[in-house]
């Protein structure tokens, strides 16, 4: 099982992510809170995240939330993300500005 270093620009310590697990799951079961979470299933937005570095993999996600632009340039959601190296994300979604400051 390949596992893989998940690091949050705004986050506190990076975290590993099996290739299999996404990436927001892979976070709450280690208790870890840099990436903000909502629904876990592709459609409220919150989780949005950019990939700054790193090979991944995505799941369907809404159109409402990620555009094709959007994902040409690295932009997801975590709870669809699945890496295949090690990534480097900046967080994106609606509740960034709580989490950046609470960091």
């Amino acid at each position: 099982m390949d596992k893989f270093i998940i690091t949050v620009e705004e986050g506190a310590e990076p975290f590993a992510c099996p290739a299999e697990r996404n990436v927001l799951r892979a976070m709450e079961q280690l208790g870890r809170k840099s990436i903000p979470a909502g629904c876990r299933g592709g459609g409220c937005g919150v989780c949005r995240v950019q990939v700054l570095s790193g090979a991944y993999r995505v799941g369907k996600m809404s159109r409402e939330q990620v555009s094709l632009d959007d994902e040409r340039q690295g932009v997801c959601l975590a709870c669809k993300l699945f890496p295949q190296a090690d990534l480097r994300l900046r967080v994106l979604g609606k509740l960034r500005k709580a989490l950046v400051s609470a960091v």
